[in-house]
């Protein structure tokens, strides 16, 4: 008898120290990005059902994810940016792709909010830059033949994010890859010096750009897909974008998979990589991974148990990868191949 106590003793022991005991109980804070939070918030609301973590979810932007993540205050940044060789520098953080999204090009145009305006990159690049200020311009008139005697002589009001944003990021990229003048000006990065323009309005995160294009008229604005329920209950417009073939493309399931498909396969170990203006005549030219940036140095056993094992459920097809949670919030999932590469970063955390 006290024999058998003595081994049920040892395999208790021996339980406690398996990875999902370790876990129980932890704690995790995720901080950053506005486009990937409501997708975060539905994995967390299902995860903490059947486990004993706990999961703080914020949103903060990109910017200040990645920062926090590096700091150690975030077990997770979320971003919609990658981080750049110089931010990489000296760091040993990894990025880690959750998902796939796209960006959307809002306006807030009286009349015209239920038509997809034909846009492209250049032309924003002027919007933005202030060297195309009426609705009615010459060069937005020429992409939209079919509806130029309706566009109004009215300003156009440019709304950008205000904080450290990944949308700002790949928004950016898309003008920078589209326009060599935008290129050599602002570039692009989460945070950029904008032109100069008079009626230009900032506003902070994917809810602040929501609520100030809906109460802007004639505003225009990049929102993040997720919100899309959001921009369409507020009536805002959302254009067809110019893709790299010179076909104007709308942001669809279809398009989004066929501009990820174009350059998955170029993904490095490290997955850093832009998936904006992706080659093939059907791809929507703004789109990316969604990252979860972090620090693979975890020195707290429960913390880092807690931490892969939330990260390997977000990607596992029968977990955060649902299509239940994915549909909700408009976002694609990871390619199997993609999968595998996220796994392995995942098992880098030690």
């Amino acid at each position: 008898m006290r024999k058998l106590s003595i081994t049920a003793l040892a395999l208790g022991a021996a339980l406690l120290c398996t990875p999902l005991a370790q876990a129980a109980n932890a704690r995790l804070l995720e901080t950053g990005s506005s486009l990937l939070y409501p997708l975060m918030n539905l994995w967390v609301a299902d995860y903490q059902k059947g486990h004993g973590v706990q999961i703080t979810t914020q949103s903060t932007g990109s910017g200040t994810g990645i920062s926090q993540a590096i700091s150690g205050v975030a077990q997770i940044g979320a971003s919609d940016a990658y981080m750049s060789d110089g931010q990489m520098k000296g760091t040993p953080m990894l990025n880690i792709p959750l998902a796939i999204s796209a960006q959307q090009i809002n306006y807030n145009l009286p009349g015209l909010n239920g038509i997809h305006l034909h846009l492209s990159g250049p032309v924003i690049a002027g919007i933005y830059s202030g060297q195309i200020k009426f609705w009615d311009d010459a060069k937005i008139k020429a992409l939209n033949k079919n509806v130029a005697s309706k566009l109004p002589h009215h300003e156009i009001v440019a709304v950008h994010r205000s904080d450290g944003s990944g949308d700002t990021f790949i928004f950016s990229q898309y003008l920078s890859f589209s326009t060599p003048s935008w290129k050599n000006g602002p570039g692009y990065g989460t945070t950029i010096s904008w032109p100069s323009v008079s009626n230009a309005v900032g506003a902070n995160g994917n809810p602040g750009m929501v609520q100030t294009c809906q109460s802007t008229k004639y505003c225009i604005a990049y929102i993040g897909v997720s919100f899309l329920n959001e921009t369409n209950k507020a009536g805002l417009g959302y254009a067809a974008l110019l893709n790299r073939s010179g076909n104007f493309v709308l942001p669809t399931a279809g398009t989004i998979s066929a501009a990820a498909k174009a350059l998955g396969s170029k993904t490095p170990r490290d997955e850093r990589i832009s998936l904006v203006f992706a080659p093939g005549a059907q791809s929507y030219p703004i789109i990316n991974y969604e990252y979860a940036i972090v620090n693979p140095k975890q020195a707290d056993p429960s913390t880092r148990a807690a931490l892969k094992e939330f990260l390997s459920w977000t990607i596992d097809a029968k977990g955060g990868q649902q299509e239940r949670f994915l549909s909700s919030v408009h976002f694609l999932p990871l390619p199997a191949a993609i999968v595998k590469l996220s796994k392995a970063q995942i098992n880098k955390i030690e």
